[in-house]
């Protein structure tokens, strides 16, 4: 029947599957049929397929949304053949993110600085967080791939991309996550009394960030499709561990939102994400330690997990209506609701909103 539907199909590869019914798929009776094959390929638009339950209207979805099974056990999750690129995912948010896409099947890109354990005061390498992605996306067709990178180095990110470029052939998600925390940040003293080498915190958490997008819309763009997510907080709009550290913030909402701007023409979304207090390594040093230095809004909250951001990216990341958000700046555990995400314990992430503040741009 299907040239009655296109006469475009001729001599293009079809596949059927016959499938009984599972829980998520739409169908008629006890037996599914799915007719898949390629639609509206072009140089600036990703492919997509053409997916066909019997007796039942034709529809568009992206191919990583049908559950599917191979004949060696490796099922397709909702992010098989996406390629990412998670910064700074050694520890912290980012591994939490680079698990989480992994997870789903998606090829992930784990960088930092730490390669050698104990090359840090907390634990964390870039090896060992792929080897953990390889192993948690093992049956969805996930990996992560460790690739040892200084985001304050131009060059080695460079490099990084055009391993990307060379290896994959693509991108479709980018979480700028990495940024450099100087070790006196919980310390309560003026600005003009804490040393000029904490613009760190800018080279590596607002500059890095633009220069990994740089890298990745060179992908991206011509390939009409891609995410780029951008790890941000509260602190954007309020005060937070002094003026370095909220301007970084406040830079990286504007400059995710002016790159949507010009990113939206080629179908790339930009998005800014704010964490409210997540777990990682260095939260839970601090807590231990610190906790008093700490702002009471921040240390009042339950906290979430690092996986919890990578779970609502995941879903972001399938979400044929994500240029309808582009550009805007969302709160993680607010977005988290519209999708129906909770944390890895079942739980909901509450928003801070009315203790920290909101979040100023909308999407273009």
């Amino acid at each position: 029947k299907l040239n009655s539907v296109r006469s475009d199909y001729t001599n293009r590869p079809m596949i059927v599957l016959f499938s009984p019914p599972r829980r998520g798929v739409v169908g008629v009776g006890d037996l599914r049929v799915w007719i898949i094959g390629p639609w509206a390929c072009s140089p600036a638009t990703p492919p997509r397929y053409l997916i066909a339950p019997c007796r039942s209207r034709l529809t568009s979805l992206p191919l990583p949304g049908i559950p599917l099974a191979s004949s060696e056990g490796v099922h397709m999750g909702n992010l098989t053949g996406k390629v990412a690129v998670v910064t700074g995912s050694s520890r912290g948010i980012g591994r939490g993110v680079a698990l989480a896409l992994a997870e789903q099947g998606a090829t992930v890109y784990v960088t930092g600085r730490t390669v050698n354990p104990g090359d840090y005061y907390l634990p964390g390498t870039v090896g060992e967080t792929a080897a953990e992605c390889t192993k948690r996306g093992k049956t969805e067709g996930g990996k992560g791939i460790a690739v040892a990178c200084d985001h304050g180095d131009d060059a080695a990110v460079a490099a990084l991309f055009d391993q990307v470029k060379r290896e994959q052939g693509r991108l479709d998600i980018l979480v700028n996550n990495a940024f450099t925390l100087s070790e006196d940040l919980l310390e309560p003293l003026g600005f003009w009394q804490k040393p000029l080498s904490n613009l760190e915190m800018w080279d590596v958490g607002v500059r890095s960030n633009f220069v990994a997008a740089w890298h990745a819309a060179q992908i991206m763009a011509p390939q009409g499709s891609g995410l780029m997510i951008s790890i941000s907080g509260y602190a954007s709009v309020t005060y937070t561990y002094g003026v370095l550290f909220g301007s970084a913030k406040t830079m990286v909402d504007r400059m995710t939102r002016d790159m949507a701007i010009e990113l939206k023409p080629y179908n790339v979304a930009s998005i800014a994400l704010w964490q409210g207090l997540t777990l990682t390594e260095k939260a839970r040093y601090n807590l231990d330690r610190q906790k008093d230095k700490m702002t009471t809004s921040i240390t009042g909250q339950k906290g979430s997990s690092v996986e919890h951001p990578g779970r609502v990216i995941a879903a972001m990341a399938v979400d044929p209506k994500i240029m309808a958000r582009s550009g805007a700046t969302y709160i993680t555990a607010e977005i988290a609701d519209d999708y129906g995400v909770t944390d890895i314990d079942g739980s909901r992430v509450q928003s801070m909103r009315e203790s920290r503040g909101s979040p100023v741009w909308g999407p273009v």
